[in-house]
């Protein structure tokens, strides 16, 4: 059995983990080699515990993230995400706006084949929006 590479990896096994509220960045994100090279595996990340702020009011929102992917090269480490994703904590968005900028974000860090990010927020006022966005790579043409 081939062992896994974490060389590159500074927050997992840390022991002092450091919280961040604010400034949710690509940078956040640590990665890993692909240990299936070659081989399409689909990663599913659910963040149940997500929460942000209305840009106009500064009321919270809540929500369930969930982001499924295809690593190409490089997969996203669990701990960095859960770290990326408390960052959004004093965050002032609409929700649109951060999945889309969750995307982007997560695109940048793994460069993945394929990606979709939903985020499935908390009604307000009565209404509930669950808006999501996808990445393909250029020359992907799905799973097998």
């Amino acid at each position: 059995m081939q062992k896994d590479d974490v060389s590159g990896l500074t927050q997992l096994g840390s022991n002092e983990t450091q919280y961040k509220y604010e400034d949710p960045c690509p940078q956040m994100l640590e990665t890993f080699p692909n240990p299936r090279m070659g081989k399409e595996i689909v990663v599913d990340f659910t963040f149940p515990e997500f929460t942000s702020l209305c840009p106009k009011t500064g009321q919270p929102d809540f929500a369930t993230i969930n982001v499924k992917y295809v690593p190409k090269k490089k997969c996203l480490e669990s701990k960095s995400v859960k770290l990326y994703f408390f960052a959004w904590r004093r965050q002032g968005c609409f929700m649109e706006s951060i999945v889309a900028q969750i995307l982007d974000d997560f695109v940048e860090a793994c460069d993945p084949l394929w990606m979709r990010v939903e985020g499935d927020f908390n009604p307000r006022g009565g209404l509930k929006l669950v808006p999501a966005m996808e990445y393909r790579a250029h020359n992907w043409k799905g799973l097998d």
